[in-house]
């Protein structure tokens, strides 16, 4: 828990958290990657944009069991018998995902049937070997001999030889075989090569492998709008004999396992040795890194007609419940692998291109620019350009004399980073924070700290007395101008991450404003420093202040709620968990605050109880593009502090595990524009989710003579929305 919380709170006073008003997690993920199954279901959304919303629900399915689904696995394992509020034991909960997540997965498969089916009614197949001419499963075979089978290594199972290593979310072969009738069955594992496409190009393999006929055809195909793709495990199947010659193929089936890959950072600066020293942070996370491979296995998935004897050899070497922890699928494993095939030049299947307005001239300078007036920046309908300007302006500008930043999630080829290496060889003076414990993102950050090391950047990986991760997103660059310094300052509700920006909706803010600078100022020292009784006047930083700034904003709406005033609260956020905020929030929606919370994923929270929360409603966008911004309205707080934008969602990790900056809409002209961005997302009638008491969503329509309103589009249109009603 924090321990500088600066308020006093009335546990007892709160309503407490039950069965009866609280959704557990985990069920509530699982409703989220229902909304976006909805998406692939939605004719409205064009063909090759559907595929992509399947392999994202497999994606997310896949980091769902390697994060959220391990740490229960583990917990019912061991017996454990502790609840949150939503009252499931974790042996519940298990049974509970496992159901729920098996429908999804079922729907998902029928989905992926029917739209492949629509999908080779526009020219792109996915096939399988046996249904293709002899002509081209000879150049198959060719193409197998030449490209595939040299880099195989069969891995036979027996008495002198253990059951192989199978590494997290590797696609393999189960085979057994034998030599002759009355000898005994052999096992062997066969790992499908990363380095070869999961969906092998029928057109590529005639051109090179094809014979004269099959080239005539594969001159057809080109020539014409086909597209044939045969699944590589398919392929590798149809060629066993090529593998085990003098053996009888009995029976082959794919298989893929998915481990825990969460790593537990929570005492990484601790001394084992305890002697006041503390370990190299680089070394450790390189190290838990290599060590997240050999995490326990908490999902093997089979296709649905695998048998028996395959399934019991998997199950017992892997060291699962097959009961619990087998997953049938109801064709190919692993459906991300449908993001090459949602790739495939289609434009006509595809969401009309949008290319981001550049809302800043060019030819001006930034600086001038900023400090003219605040600057806000909606991505991906406004371009990230104005921020890699920024930093890249900074790095070459002879009146820059240093620029800070903390970096989360930038990316293998950052135009920042790169700014800030620039910044050094022009002998500007550059600290950075990169966060090595990015879960999934650690070898691409370590990557970068070394490289920014290497050209004598400043670069700090945390700070000691606070918690795990730092995750907030801030930069600023000082200038000298005249006889004074100035300080720009960079806040956003998004990573540095011009790959991202084109798909999430963040916000960002730029501005020379005295107080926010001073703010930024003193966290970065705090960062870098030692600073541990640093207070701010405008950010609200976690985990010191943020938890306590808002239960006072959520308490100011409370007492005007009771003097019978208007009150309001409008949050917009990813995931929605944190008990104590979820509790204040049912004392407002009790003493009449109105409580609009647009959020995208996860919500605990449970709206409409009678007595409770009649006067929350949660609602949840799923669209084009991934929802991210972060927004907190209060309606009565003084006007420069109604409007806060940042990094943090209401989770216990983003209040009490993270550095996190959320930050004051100081300027009026700004204030209207997130305002009207507000109204927009609450008006979205295309892509809107209505959570229900029950725990379930159900889709918002327009009415008969209700105006069609999708958010994205009208941003798309002008970044800023509709007008504030």
């Amino acid at each position: 828990m924090c321990a500088a919380l600066q308020i006093k709170i009335d546990d007892a006073a709160l309503p407490p958290l039950n069965p009866d008003n609280y959704i557990n997690r985990e069920l509530s993920w699982i409703e989220f990657n229902k909304r976006v199954l909805a998406q692939a279901k939605d004719p409205r959304v064009p063909l090759l944009e559907r595929i992509k919303f399947l392999a994202i629900v497999s994606s997310n399915t896949d980091e769902f069991f390697m994060v959220r689904v391990a740490s229960i696995h583990t917990k019912a394992r061991n017996g454990s018998s502790g609840s949150r509020p939503d009252g499931h034991t974790p042996a519940q909960l298990m049974e509970l995902i496992r159901e729920r997540v098996g429908a999804l997965m079922a729907d998902q498969r029928i989905l992926m049937q029917e739209l492949l089916a629509e999908l080779a009614g526009e020219g792109v197949t996915i096939t399988t070997v046996n249904t293709r001419s002899r002509a081209e499963r000879q150049a198959l075979t060719r193409y197998f001999a030449e490209e595939i089978y040299p880099i195989l290594t069969p891995l036979a199972v027996d008495h002198a030889r253990p059951f192989p290593f199978i590494s997290n979310l590797s696609l393999n072969l189960a085979v057994c075989l034998r030599r002759g009738e009355d000898d005994d069955i052999e096992f062997v594992r066969i790992k499908i090569p990363e380095q070869a496409p999961r969906l092998v190009r029928m057109s590529d393999v005639l051109r090179k492998y094809g014979d004269d006929h099959a080239r005539e055809q594969y001159a057809r195909v080109v020539a014409g709008p086909d597209e044939v793709f045969v699944w590589i495990e398919d392929v590798m199947a149809a060629n066993l004999d090529m593998l085990f010659p003098g053996m009888e193929i009995l029976e082959e089936a794919p298989f893929r396992i998915t481990r825990n890959a969460d790593i537990d950072y929570e005492h990484e600066l601790e001394d084992d040795d305890g002697d006041g020293s503390y370990v190299d942070i680089m070394a450790f996370v390189e190290e838990s890194v290599k060590e997240r491979r050999f995490g326990s296995v908490v999902r093997l998935s089979l296709p649905q007609q695998t048998s028996p004897r395959i399934t019991e050899t998997l199950a017992k070497a892997l060291n699962v419940d097959p009961r619990q922890d087998v997953y049938r699928v109801n064709g190919a494993l692993g459906g991300a692998s449908l993001f090459q095939v949602a790739g495939v030049d289609r434009p006509h299947l595809k969401y009309p291109s949008h290319a981001p307005r550049q809302p800043l001239p060019q030819d001006e300078n930034i600086f001038d620019q900023i400090a003219m007036q605040d600057i806000l920046l909606h991505h991906p309908y406004d371009s990230f350009a104005p921020v890699e300007t920024f930093f890249r302006t900074a790095a070459t500008d002879p009146n820059v004399l240093a620029i800070k930043a903390t970096l989360y999630r930038v990316g293998r080829n950052s135009p920042i980073v790169q700014a800030l290496l620039d910044a050094r060889d022009n002998n500007k003076q550059v600290a950075v924070l990169v966060e090595l414990k990015a879960r999934f993102d650690e070898d691409n950050n370590l990557q970068w700290a070394r490289a920014l090391e290497e050209k004598g950047v400043h670069v700090t990986y945390g700070v000691e007395e606070l918690p795990v991760k730092t995750h907030a997103k801030i930069a600023m660059v000082v200038r000298r101008e005249g006889d004074t310094v100035n300080r720009y300052v960079h806040l956003g509700t998004g990573n540095y991450n011009s790959s991202t920006a084109r798909l999430y909706t963040d916000l960002g803010l730029l501005t020379a404003n005295r107080e926010i600078a001073d703010d930024a100022t003193r966290l970065f020292n705090r960062l870098t420093g030692y600073a541990p009784d640093t207070r701010y006047n405008r950010l609200l930083v976690a985990p010191e202040y943020l938890l306590p700034g808002l239960v006072t904003l959520i308490d100011h709406e409370i007492a005007a709620a009771r003097q019978g005033k208007d009150a309001r609260i409008i949050f917009k956020m990813n995931q929605l968990e944190e008990d104590l905020v979820i509790r204040k929030l049912y004392e407002a929606s009790q003493a009449g605050v109105q409580i609009d919370m647009l959020v995208r994923g996860l919500s605990c929270l449970r709206p409409g109880v009678p007595g409770v929360s009649e006067n929350i409603r949660v609602r949840s966008i799923v669209g084009r593009y991934l929802e991210h911004s972060r927004i907190y309205y209060f309606q009565n707080a003084a006007p420069e502090q109604r409007l806060y934008l940042g990094s943090a969602d209401i989770m216990r990790r983003n209040l009490y595990n993270r550095v996190e900056v959320v930050f004051p809409i100081i300027d009026p002209r700004v204030q209207h524009q997130v305002m009207r961005i507000l109204n927009t997302s609450m008006a979205d009638n295309m892509n809107m989710w209505m959570q229900q008491p029950d725990d379930s969503y159900a889709r918002v329509v327009p009415g008969i003579n209700e105006p069609q309103i999708d958010s994205h589009i009208e941003f798309m249109r002008d970044s800023h929305g509709l007008d504030w009603a």
